[in-house]
């Protein structure tokens, strides 16, 4: 018995050993000096496509999941009434032009009475001065004169409001034009479209969300560390991020944000171990050549793991090397 007993705790031993031996071997190696690593969640600045003006819409010409271009035509809202209020404006343009031309008209006529008048009242004043006619025939073509006169600046007066008229009325046209322009919904980024936030025929006001683009130009990784290692980072630093839906993939970044609060600030900080817990937002964003390469794969929300380099001459473990996956020619990928 005492045998078998000692040959059982032997068996026992060695089994554990060999586990202790693999679970050294087959575990994750610890980072090395000069880096630090954080949970963190793959994020996209987010656009919203919104109306201007209230109404109704007409079209929406994208779903969930699309990729789109900048200055992708989104959506289209019902015009007709715009439409209509630009024809009447257009309408009214012409009225004053045609204004303006009477005003032309009625100027050169008035300028004719002037000169008639001013020709009569001179030869009036002239017979006056040797008796040929009477005094009062003088003052009536006088009077005629400054009548010319007013009514020569009344007409000069009607050309400037007729030209005023127009540039109003040219005004309202380009304004509508413009308004019309934004009945008319496009993205301002290229990205993916994550919400249909609303469908044709919905009345909806001025402000009122259609659409929302993330923009996947604009990926980042938002991670959160202690003080001591948010006080060594650099802006621009090298940072990578371990995806955990692919985690045999290790993508390339760059610190672009280091908050300048505390995120999590304790009751109190007097001490050193108390400041220690003050943990700081950081932002690991990918390179715009990689998310243009991998646009297909880029998803926002996935979870994974970001290392950031704290000191520029730490070297990156081999495997914390860059290791991307091969991009496919089929639409597939």
């Amino acid at each position: 018995m005492r045998w078998k007993t000692g040959l059982l705790l032997i068996v026992i031993v060695a089994i554990g050993a060999g586990g202790y031996f693999a679970w050294q071997q087959l575990k994750p190696a610890g980072l090395p000096p000069g880096f630090a690593s954080s949970n963190g969640r793959l994020e996209a600045e987010r656009t919203d496509i919104a109306t201007k003006f209230a109404g109704r819409i007409k079209q929406v010409l994208v779903k969930e999941g699309d990729v789109v271009k900048a200055g992708q035509v989104l959506a289209r809202m019902d015009s007709s009434d715009i439409e209509a209020q630009l024809l009447e404006a257009r309408a009214a343009t012409e009225e004053a032009e045609q204004q303006l031309d009477q005003a032309v008209a009625l100027l050169s006529q008035r300028k004719s009475e002037l000169t008639l008048a001013e020709q009569e009242y001179e030869r009036s004043r002239i017979l006056g001065k040797k008796g040929f006619t009477t005094l009062e025939k003088v003052d009536q073509r006088n009077a005629a004169r400054l009548a010319a006169q007013a009514a020569l600046k009344s007409a000069e007066a009607g050309i400037k409001r007729a030209k005023a008229g127009i540039k109003a009325a040219i005004a309202r046209v380009s304004r509508l034009e413009e308004n019309l322009k934004d009945y008319v919904l496009t993205t301002p980024v290229s990205g993916r479209v994550q919400y249909r936030l609303a469908q044709p025929g919905e009345i909806i006001g001025a402000g009122g969300k259609i659409i929302t683009i993330l923009d996947l130009s604009d990926v980042y990784m938002t991670i959160f560390l202690p003080t001591r290692d948010a006080g060594k980072l650099e802006i621009g630093a090298q940072a990578r991020i371990v995806p955990d839906a692919a985690s045999q993939y290790v993508v390339p970044a760059n610190v672009s944000f280091v908050a300048s609060d505390a995120q999590f600030t304790p009751k109190y900080v007097e001490t050193a171990n108390e400041r220690e817990k003050l943990m700081f937002k950081v932002k690991l964003r990918l390179p715009p050549e990689v998310l243009k390469k991998y646009a297909k794969r880029v998803k926002a929300g996935i979870t994974g793991v970001g290392y950031v380099k704290l000191s520029p001459t730490a070297k990156w473990p081999e495997n914390l090397k860059i290791k991307l996956p091969e991009v496919q020619s089929s639409t597939n990928d």
